[in-house]
């Protein structure tokens, strides 16, 4: 493995995260979303990584193997009032709860600023290299 591939590796980490970061956004924008019935219900997303070791083409790195929604029916409530209620009188709530939505925002962060921080020391590693042949 070439230093060179520290960049790809940190690159396509930082992508992930950053679609990890829109879905968890999506998730947070959705969290008091209801609907009267369960089936249109907003359900929470998570990411699914998945590592890709080094190939006969070079690629190697993380990439996002599905987006998998959380099947868990959403907390129903009687409100016979509200515009959305079913027949019955019932609104359901989404099922994405907000604080493990901030903590896996949290999670995702601190990846990409990692990441970010792995490929500002290879470049710095890489230019005191150069600066050796001088």
């Amino acid at each position: 493995m070439s230093m060179f591939s520290i960049f790809s590796v940190s690159g396509s980490a930082i992508s992930a995260q950053s679609q990890r970061l829109n879905v968890v956004a999506s998730n947070l924008a959705n969290a008091d979303a209801v609907s009267g019935e369960s089936a249109k219900a907003y359900k929470g997303r998570q990411v699914v990584f998945e590592t890709v070791p080094m190939g006969s083409d070079g690629s190697v790195g993380v990439r996002i193997q599905a987006i998998t929604e959380n099947q868990v029916q959403g907390p129903k409530e009687h409100s016979p009032g509200h515009p959305a209620a079913d027949e019955q009188g019932y609104i359901t709530h989404s099922n994405v709860s907000p604080v493990e939505e901030m903590v896996n925002m949290i999670s995702a962060s601190r990846s990409y600023q990692n990441n970010v921080e792995v490929m500002n020391t290879a470049k710095t590693l890489l230019l005191k290299t150069l600066q050796i042949g001088q």
